[in-house]
């Protein structure tokens, strides 16, 4: 059997069909050691859309977005069944290396974790000098463009040597939105990236969201149910590491089709 060539970054500028999926997730079934948490999960994911996994805590939402990006593969006991593409690629083909994957499919923590020995301006670019870029002119370029994205530009751009702990805990999660971004991925994971924030900061989370959707197909992990209402245009309810329903977040709020789906978005268990 001949191996898989490894997958080719793409441009995030190349525009997306409203029928093709960014991602196409097909029986996606997770353990760790004797651990089921996920269980034949099959969802197309819309590019340049936002898209909410929302469910109780221990359902599997986790575990589902860093499969998104393969990072469930640094749990050795992890195990995993089915298959996952990325503009019709195959991230889990023999030859795949995952840096490449995650190159493509950039993450956002729930806590914001800026390296704290760096600068703002070295923050963002250390995935492109990690990559190999060592042009001044493009690290510079880039340094303004992430940071004008991540709406962080204007408040920091007479610092950019201060040191990244410097910022609030809202700049510093738009500082990592920012070094996510400056390594152009197709897609950005975001696990829980307003749960440590205030009412202030969260607001500003949730714009740079829709607004980084017109380039960008995004997915959130989100405990908060107004969060998933007012910033994702399709959400997913995961329960026991089953996906219970998905469909656009209009319907999931205001017409489930499970009586499950009805109870967890009224705050009637969760």
């Amino acid at each position: 059997m001949t191996a898989t060539p490894p997958l080719k970054p793409s441009s995030p500028t190349e525009p997306a069909t409203a029928t093709t999926p960014a991602l196409t997730v097909r029986d996606l079934s997770i353990s760790f050691g004797k651990n089921q948490v996920l269980k034949k999960i099959s969802i197309d994911i819309a590019a340049r859309a936002v898209t909410a996994i929302i469910g109780p805590s221990g359902c599997g939402k986790s575990t589902f977005l860093r499969a998104l990006n393969r990072l469930h593969e640094l749990n050795p006991e992890a195990r995993m069944d089915g298959d996952i593409r990325l503009f019709g690629d195959n991230i889990y083909a023999r030859g795949v290396e995952p840096v490449i994957v995650r190159r493509r499919v950039g993450m956002v923590f729930q806590k914001s974790n800026p390296f704290p020995t760096m600068t703002i301006a070295e923050n963002v670019t250390v995935g492109l000098r990690l990559n190999g870029v060592r042009d001044k002119k493009i690290l510079t370029e880039r340094t303004e463009q992430s940071l004008q994205m991540a709406a962080l530009w204007d408040e920091v751009k007479d610092r950019l040597h201060a040191p990244a702990i410097s910022l609030s805990g809202g700049q510093q999660q738009r500082l990592c939105i920012a070094r996510a971004l400056a390594v152009q991925p197709e897609v950005l994971l975001m696990d829980e990236p307003a749960s440590a924030l205030d009412p202030l900061a969260t607001a500003k989370i949730e714009d740079l969201i829709v607004e980084l959707k017109k380039d960008y197909t995004i997915v959130i992990v989100t405990h908060n149910m107004q969060q998933a209402a007012r910033a994702s245009d399709f959400t997913a309810f995961f329960y026991l590491g089953e996906l219970v329903e998905f469909g656009t977040t209009t319907k999931i709020f205001t017409n489930p089709a499970h009586k499950r789906t009805e109870d967890y978005v009224t705050g009637r268990f969760g």
